[in-house]
């Protein structure tokens, strides 16, 4: 209904699969020059969406259905579009129009049968209000069934604790991502504004800034929701609400901190976040003897106290009065202590230059980091702090319980009175039985079984006073049931350990070496220094680390810039500078704020994994930081990066010699991880990294990684994802990781070298690159590749993985050439219309291409569009003309892209006609 009929198009009514549908269909093949129009009514746009997406489903019939008697016929029709500010009614000026594409079926519709195809276009960079979409036929007989019209949104979220508005999908080919800003959830704040991008297909991706929950909150789902009674938060963080440390209140919901009992303190450099402490107790058995000693001489001694309080800041002091005719007075200056008398961490003071006939008092007293809040101390009696139940019988109960550690320092001669009764006495007068002691425990005997009694204890000091009674607790003695029970259910969990144990070691015992394990059999590989170790087989992930990893701390690490960004947060470049060490140029991989236990622990574990690893072909751990917040990975740095993109910067620049010494050393890294049977399961060019002196390190360990940078760069199966690209046939079809499997990826990590990192299989899809490899299709020598070593990749890509060769093979074969360098100058087949990939689709002149600058993407040399435009080269034609001598007049210096684009434009033409004009 929305489609204004220009041109001998007509309305037609169609069954298809049994239903019916009205189409526009026009189908003049007899007739000479056609040019039919079919237009849309006017389409307003939304303000915001820039890119609009045209999906059409459309028949068209096969030209050789109609004979030979047809004049003209195509397979193909024209989308065209026009905008405008309003509705032009029926008025049509094709002037006015430009043309978005051309339209060619899947599928061909012949004779007896109908094939419905579905095609999606997009107009972008559309400004006015509205817009008309037309299609033009030029002769093909063709009946469009539906027109949708529509755009894409990335649609209202919320992420990390950030909410995004629904936001309409723009831009262009210079504008790919727009940026949208948040708002933190209720609760939450961010130090800078949240953000993220919306793709043209309607995706959100790249968050930047992040909302934590503020004090007193913590993150649930998408949403910050107070901490529970008894649980604290005292910064805006992603960590969750922690309890209250101990002898501190337990407060309402939405805590920030938990203050201080009653009789506890934190001292002014205790975090806020930490327990509480109280005084300590007097030192114990203080000593003094003169025996042996100089005349005015005498050693003092003690024992540290009871109580501390909770801290282990303890220091004492010790004080001394002189004592005349009942008169006691300060000792004064004239008294020499050895170390000191004020500040001792020391249980001895040595005290001279005392006088004779004189009778002195010396007092130690025991301080802490609390004892400077003292003089705020209350001075009334004291009262029990807790009770806990230490054992129980049938017929005990053993119970303990604190006093305020204030009653200790005051009067440190405090006795208890405990009163217990029955919970179900019946009586009307409440009968309690009452014991006095001098300690803080007590063994209850003579109680009945199963029964449940009430407890209350009260402290009474030297002078007589009392503190208030404890709360009345209620403890419980066993029956004689559960006690049999309790008996009979440790000797079966000890057959259960037992039994277990014995299985343990008898499976152990068994030869682990299955048939399908035969690559490994070799004597050489069976004798390692020393065997790989899983991190993951630990219970506790954080051991693994503390073993094979050096903990740095973070004082000792400077970062400068940001290099990169992986899955768990930035890489930065940085200094180590150790205590007496020099300076080191470093990596420095950091853990991004709000990540859970388990992103932290698979971020650690390939420090766990890196650790283990000595040789000069692989990658340097330094160290990690583990004890801070900020977790970190710390390793050697290389200055020229990833191996792949390295190449492609310098394509053409060095010869095979300096590649294949590229390859000898991932060869050598790979032979000393195989040895120690350790599978890398993603060894890539991209995994590759390389120092200035052009060392190549195997890296990435990391079990929990992203592959690729596309979507389509992995094949998820149940297991997890795989680099299709670089993985064995055996390891895509039955995920069987070996040792030979990583020979495989080494066979394509040396195509990538050989070819300055072309992309492997170019841009053959997933299904394709597994389809061609199951037909034994394999990729073709690179340009310039030497024989020796295409030969040796074909031996890495054999079907049958016990018969590729072992790393330790490659790396003799690779001194074999390296050491005979005439071996590398006979160079492999190379034929460009396969090792280059041409486009299917055909521009209008008939050539390959529609243009010199979509020649030129097509072969990643679009940084010579502007060569060719300056030297007047603007069509196709021209480019067929060129010769090498051409190529090199217009400022193609670079060997490797000379050659590139010479051996396109002989894939191009007619290769027997053409091959010595472009001998290079």
């Amino acid at each position: 209904s929305c489609l204004i009929e220009l041109r001998s198009w007509e309305v037609h009514q169609r069954t298809l699969n049994g239903s019916q549908f009205y189409t526009y269909q026009v189908c003049n093949v007899e007739e000479r020059e056609q040019d039919n129009w079919l237009r849309t009514t006017f389409i307003q746009r939304h303000p915001s969406a820039s890119r609009v997406f045209v999906e059409l489903k459309f028949i068209v019939r096969d030209c050789n259905s109609f004979g030979e008697g047809t004049l003209t016929c195509k397979e193909t029709f024209n989308l065209f579009t026009s905008e405008s500010d309003a509705d032009v009614g029926t008025t049509f000026r094709k002037g006015q129009f430009r043309k978005v594409a051309t339209i060619a079926p899947d599928e061909i519709t012949k004779r007896n049968e109908m094939h419905l195809n579905t095609e999606t276009r997009y107009v972008e960079n559309l400004s006015r209000k509205g817009f008309y979409l037309a299609f033009q036929d030029i002769g093909a007989c063709v009946a469009i069934f539906s027109v949708r019209v529509f755009y894409k949104t990335c649609p209202a979220t919320v992420k990390s604790l950030a909410v995004f508005p629904e936001t309409v999908a723009r831009g262009g080919e210079k504008q790919v991502l727009r940026e949208v800003s948040g708002t933190c959830v209720e609760n939450a704040e961010s130090e800078e504004q949240p953000r993220i991008y919306c793709t043209l297909d309607g995706e959100w991706v790249v968050p930047v800034g992040q909302c934590q929950c503020k004090p007193g909150f913590e993150e649930a789902e998408d949403s910050c929701r107070e901490c529970q009674p008894g649980f604290f938060k005292a910064d805006a963080s992603s960590s969750k609400c922690e309890p209250c440390p101990d002898n501190t209140q337990r407060l309402n919901p939405g805590a920030s901190f938990c203050p201080c009992m009653a009789g506890f303190y934190r001292a002014h450099t205790d975090p806020i976040t930490g327990p509480c402490s109280g005084l300590p107790s007097a030192p114990k058995d203080l000593e003094a003897t003169s025996n042996h000693l100089p005349a005015g001489k005498l050693l003092l001694s003690w024992n540290p106290p009871e109580y501390t309080g909770g801290r282990d800041d303890i220091t004492y002091s010790v004080l001394c009065q002189r004592c005349e005719s009942f008169e006691c007075k300060p000792c004064g200056e004239k008294i020499r202590y050895d170390p000191a008398s004020m500040g001792l961490t020391v249980t001895r003071v040595s005290v001279s230059e005392l006088d004779a006939h004189f009778n002195y008092t010396f007092t130690v007293e025991a301080h802490s980091g609390v004892s400077v809040l003292f003089s705020t101390f209350d001075k009334n009696p004291q009262t029990i702090a807790s009770m806990r139940l230490v054992e129980r019988d049938s017929t005990s109960l053993s119970l303990s319980w604190d006093v305020s550690p204030r009653q200790l320092v005051q009067s440190p001669s405090v006795h208890y009175e405990l009163a217990y009764r029955k919970k179900d006495n019946k009586l009307d007068v409440t009968t309690y039985v009452v014991l006095k002691l001098e300690r803080s425990s007590v063994k209850i005997s003579d109680l009945a079984p199963g029964t449940a009694y009430l407890v209350k204890v009260q402290a009474f000091s030297s002078d007589g006073s009392s503190g208030g009674s404890s709360v009345e607790e209620q403890f419980e003695t066993l029956s004689d049931v559960i006690l049999t029970s309790a008996v009979g259910g440790a000797i079966m969990l000890l057959l259960v350990i037992v039994i277990l144990v014995l299985c343990r070691r008898r499976s152990n015992s068994h030869a682990r070496q299955g048939p399908e394990d035969a690559y490994f059999s070799n004597p050489e590989q069976l004798k390692p220094l020393k065997t790989y170790v899983d991190p993951h087989t630990y219970e506790d992930p954080n051991i693994a680390v503390l073993k094979f990893a050096t903990e740095i701390h973070p004082s000792h690490i400077t970062k400068q810039k940001v290099i990169g960004a992986g899955e768990f947060g930035e890489v930065y470049r940085g200094i180590l500078k150790g205590p007496g060490r020099k300076e080191v140029a470093v990596a420095i991989k950091t853990l991004k704020p709000g990540y859970t236990e388990k992103q932290r622990q698979d971020f650690l574990s390939e420090a766990s994994i890196m650790g283990q690893f000595t040789h000069q072909n692989i990658i340097r751990l330094e160290g990690v930081v583990t004890k801070f917040k900020h977790a970190m990975i710390v390793t050697e740095y290389m200055e020229n990066g990833a191996l792949d993109r390295y190449l492609r910067d310098h394509d053409g620049e060095f010869t095979s010699y300096q590649l294949l010494g590229m390859l000898r050393g991932i060869a050598a890294g790979m032979k000393y991880l195989s040895e120690m049977s350790y599978v890398h399961r993603d060894l890539a060019a991209r995994n590759i990294l390389v120092n200035t002196t052009l060392e190549c390190k195997v890296s990435d360990f990391g079990l929990s990684r992203v592959l690729e940078d596309e979507p389509e760069g992995t094949y998820t199966t149940s297991g997890g994802k795989i680099p299709i690209r670089w993985t064995a046939p055996e390891a895509i079809a039955y995920r069987k990781f070996t040792s030979a499997s990583d020979v495989w990826s080494f066979g394509i990590v040396m195509w990538e070298v050989m070819a300055f990192g072309e992309r492997p299989y170019w841009d053959m899809s997933n299904h394709e690159v597994m389809k061609a490899i199951n037909e034994a299709f394999r990729l073709p020598a690179p340009m310039d590749c030497p024989s020796a070593v295409y030969q040796l990749m074909l031996q890495c890509w054999l079907q049958d993985r016990s018969k590729r060769p072992r790393f330790g093979d490659i790396v003799s074969l690779l001194d074999k050439l390296l050491r005979s360098p005439d071996s590398l100058k006979t160079i492999a087949d190379f034929d460009p219309r396969v090792s280059i990939r041409l486009p299917s689709t055909s521009g209008s002149d008939g050539s390959p291409f529609r243009s010199v600058s979509e020649w030129l993407e097509s072969i990643k040399m679009n940084q010579y569009v502007e060569n060719f435009t300056l030297a007047g080269v603007i069509s196709m034609d021209q480019v067929l003309q060129m010769k090498t001598e051409d190529i090199r007049k217009i400022g193609v210096r670079l060997p490797g892209h000379l050659k590139r684009i010479a051996y396109s434009i002989l894939g191009l033409k007619d290769q027997t006609s053409t091959l010595s004009v472009f001998a290079v």
